[in-house]
């Protein structure tokens, strides 16, 4: 009795590493475009809004930094904003993406518009929502430098 049950969980066990192996070792299509769409984010881009520019770097440690300064002032002076710790969120399979920064219940996010239904539609958004998720700005922008 006991010699049939330990043959059926040693066969079963086999079965189950032989399928996770073989699944594992297939990148799907769905993945293979992710990371296409991952290898084109800068580690650096400078962006220039109706009122803003917006340096945002890549840190070592995968995060993202956010200084913003008026749009008539150089970037060499202290910024007027710095903000750290952002995340790079993708939107869809087409390349687009969002690096979303939180500070002081306000979240800033700078949109990456590759596909859009327009040719006319900026490379960059910056929007801005409150703590109650009300947008309160939007701006397009414009890369200065990369």
């Amino acid at each position: 009795m006991i010699k049939p049950i330990l043959l059926g969980a040693f066969c079963l066990a086999q079965f189950s590493f032989a399928y996770a192996k073989e699944t594992s070792t297939n990148p799907t299509i769905g993945s293979f475009i992710n990371m296409s769409a991952f290898q084109q984010v800068p580690k650096t881009v400078i962006i220039k809004t109706k009122k803003f520019k917006i340096r945002i770097d890549k840190q070592p440690n995968g995060k993202y930094l956010y200084q913003s300064w008026n749009a008539n002032a150089s970037l060499t002076t202290k910024p007027s904003m710095i903000i750290s710790d952002g995340e790079l969120v993708p939107d869809g399979t087409g390349g687009n993406y969002y690096i979303v920064f939180n500070n002081e219940g306000h979240s800033y996010q700078v949109w990456r518009n590759y596909l859009t239904d327009s040719a006319k539609k900026a490379p960059y958004t910056l929007t801005v929502n409150d703590a109650n998720d009300r947008e309160i700005v939007r701006q397009d922008g414009y890369v200065v430098k990369k």
